[in-house]
């Protein structure tokens, strides 16, 4: 499959049917702590990256084959980031023709400024948004942003998209140890949290390769620290463990290939759910994948992790 992928097990959403509507890392961040590699360059252009009617006519036929409870939720959840691709909204008013499955979509927020991309999003049942900063500095430092963004300009954007939107929102901090978790950093982090109301708060942490080899997760105090600045709002969410869907594609490789262009997955977690999915052809598959010129592992922190070959890991 070309734009559809999963069901994927998700923090918050169970077992989630993505939906990404750009190629890999079409993105305006360049997020030290990134999953899918460096944005080689960083991309601020909203155009129809891909053709919505394909996207569309993807995610149809794959509804047909899934049964209703192979999944929680669809969502949107790019390569890069979601709300670059014109198409978007009509998109989700379309999926939500198709369906009764709630639709939901992960972005970095850095758009919502701009009118038009609020109203895109206004029919989702759950948007996501990302902030882990509290000053113009620490955004810089975190999401190394396209230079014609702003903190300022991001944090307006997300309380204009507070006050519009009627669904579940749901901001996303990630915390990084030694740049956010930090008791200056948490401090304006809530200050920030605070003027834009969400919902929920979703503590998160780098569970899966970071594009820079120096990101670590925070230690037990950090999170401690974050969970006392942050609050009752605040959530912590836990790494998502589960099986991966590999009846995608032509073949199982295919599918765990269409996986890794948008959500690597560590050896330990494919070999399972290769034992699960397919006990008879899990070696085989392994065996193809390594000489698979689509796949390639990466190294972090002790862990391998298989993701897309072309996507830029630094060593």
């Amino acid at each position: 499959m070309d734009y559809v992928f999963g069901p994927v097990p998700s923090r918050r959403l169970g077992r989630s049917l993505g939906i990404d509507p750009v190629p890999l890392k079409t993105c305006n961040w360049n997020c030290i702590y990134c999953q899918l590699g460096r944005s080689t360059p960083v991309v601020h252009e909203r155009k129809e990256y891909l053709p919505r009617e394909d996207i569309l006519d993807e995610v149809r036929r794959t509804l047909q084959k899934l049964e209703t409870h192979e999944i929680d939720w669809i969502t949107f959840v790019g390569s890069g980031e979601t709300t670059l691709h014109t198409g978007l909204g009509w998109l989700i008013r379309n999926v939500k023709n198709l369906t009764d499955k709630p639709v939901a979509v992960i972005t970095n927020g850095s758009l919502f400024s701009e009118p038009d991309v609020r109203r895109d999003l206004l029919p989702a049942d759950a948007v996501l948004p990302s902030l882990d900063a509290g000053s113009e500095a620490l955004y810089r430092r975190m999401n190394r942003p396209h230079p014609t963004l702003s903190f300022q300009r991001h944090l307006e954007g997300l309380i204009s998209f507070a006050r519009e939107y009627r669904g579940k929102l749901w901001v996303e901090v990630m915390l990084v140890r030694d740049v956010n978790d930090t008791q200056e950093a948490l401090e304006g982090l809530k200050a920030a949290l605070a003027r834009i109301g969400p919902d929920e708060v979703h503590v998160v942490v780098p569970t899966r390769p970071a594009v820079e080899p120096w990101v670590k997760a925070p230690d037990d105090e950090g999170l401690m620290r974050a969970t006392a600045v942050l609050e009752e709002i605040a959530k912590v969410v836990p790494p998502a463990e589960g099986e991966f869907d590999l009846s995608g594609g032509e073949s199982i490789v295919d599918a765990i290939v269409a996986i890794l262009q948008r959500h690597p997955v560590s050896e330990a977690q494919l070999e399972r759910s290769l034992a699960r999915r397919a006990p008879d052809e899990g070696e085989q598959a392994l065996a193809e994948l390594r000489a698979d010129p689509r796949a390639a592992l990466v190294s972090r922190n002790g862990v391998s992790f298989w993701t897309a070959a072309e996507a830029s890991f630094p060593a």
